[in-house]
C-alpha cells in the first residue's frame, strides 16, 4: 500500500510539474500576443455591445474606399460593409486580393483576438488542473 502512495504521489508531482509548465507557456504565448493586440487597437473605434440585442462589441474601422469593417471583439467574426450593405463572401475574399490595408489589419485583430481568447480558456483550464493536482498532493 505505501508503494501504491508513492507512485500515485509521484504520477502527481509530475502531472503537476508538467501543468505548470504548460501554464508558464500559455502565459508566454499570451504576453507576446498583447503588444500585438495594444498596436492594433488604436487603428479601431471600439463600439460597445448594446446589451438589448447585442451579445458582444465589435472593433469598428473604415478605409479610404469606404468600407467599414468590423471585428468582434472575442475574434470569432469579421464584417466587412459597403456604403450600408454587408459584402459577400467572394467580394471580401476579392479584398484580401486587393491586398487592402484596413482590411488586413481588421483579418490581424480578428486573429490574435481570437488566439486570445483560446489561450485565456486554457489558462483557466490549465490552472484548474494546477489546483487539483495540488489538492491531490495536500490529501497524500
Amino acid at each position: 500500500m505505501e508503494q501504491y502512495h508513492a507512485e500515485k504521489h509521484q504520477k502527481d508531482s509530475v502531472a503537476l510539474t508538467e501543468q505548470e509548465r504548460t501554464l508558464a507557456y500559455y502565459q508566454s504565448q499570451l504576453d507576446a500576443l498583447m503588444p500585438v493586440v495594444d498596436s492594433l487597437l488604436p487603428l479601431f473605434k471600439y463600439e460597445p455591445k448594446d446589451p438589448k440585442y447585442q451579445d458582444y462589441g465589435y472593433y469598428v474601422t473604415t478605409d479610404r474606399n469606404g468600407l467599414r469593417i468590423l471585428v468582434r471583439d472575442d475574434g470569432n467574426d469579421l464584417l466587412v460593409y459597403r456604403n450600408g450593405k454587408r459584402l459577400t463572401e467572394e467580394q471580401v475574399n476579392d479584398l484580401r486580393i486587393d491586398d487592402n490595408p484596413a482590411f488586413g489589419r481588421a483579418e490581424h485583430l480578428k486573429v490574435v483576438m481570437s488566439d486570445i481568447q483560446e489561450l485565456e480558456k486554457r489558462l483557466r483550464h490549465t490552472s484548474l488542473e494546477i489546483q487539483k493536482y495540488q489538492n491531490r498532493l495536500l490529501k497524500q
